[in-house]
């Protein structure tokens, strides 16, 4: 009788436990129901800028990239508009000078100080050169190529004898061009007489 009891006993904890952990199981399987269902009513009325893909993290995606720029201009570069052909051009704005043979090529570049009377822009001819003399502004010059004539002032490209680039006295009409000695060498030989020489604002 004792042992029966007993088991009665067992057997009746092991039908109360094995309803709990069904009743466990099915609020479980309710409450995931029920998250799942909230999930899918979220997603169902959220604004579709918030659920659909930018069209540029699309594009990342697809590895598609914006046009990158193109190189910038080589400031050096002999400007655009300075015709064609063998030339000399001159910038005075920029202060500088480009040699330019037949073939489009460059052949040197150098910075320079422009005199304190410029010709406008166009297209000139060397109309005459000097080896040494003494410049408008009194200081020893050489290498003289004339190019220009601006209200009774001549001007052309010229170098000091000491080297030197002082920039012009403004309250003189001066014509002269100054380079430094080296390229005052390449320029005379280059510019002979009728060679062309292109100013560019």
């Amino acid at each position: 009788m004792l042992v029966r009891h007993a088991t009665d006993g067992l057997w009746k904890e092991l039908t109360v436990a094995k309803g709990s952990s069904a009743i466990v199981a099915g609020l479980t399987a309710a409450a995931v129901a029920a998250v799942g269902f909230l999930a899918y009513q979220a997603s169902a009325n959220a604004p579709e800028s918030v659920t659909a893909p930018s069209s540029q993290a699309s594009g990342a995606a697809a590895g598609g990239q914006s046009p990158k720029p193109g190189p910038p201009r080589d400031p050096l570069a002999v400007p655009a508009d300075s015709g064609t052909g063998a030339r000399v051009v001159y910038a005075p704005a920029k202060r500088r000078v480009w040699i330019v043979d037949a073939a489009e090529k460059s052949l040197r570049t150098f910075t320079v100080m422009p005199s304190s009377v410029s010709p406008p822009p166009g297209t000139y001819q060397v109309s005459s050169r000097s080896g040494t003399i003494k410049g408008s502004d009194g200081v020893p010059i050489e290498h003289v190529v004339r190019f220009a004539d601006v209200d009774g002032v001549t001007v052309g490209f010229s170098a000091a004898q000491d080297g030197s680039m002082k920039a012009p006295d403004p309250t003189m009409k001066t014509g002269g061009v100054r380079m430094k000695r080296p390229d005052g060498n390449a320029m005379w030989t280059f510019a002979t007489i009728g060679a062309t020489v292109v100013v560019v604002p």
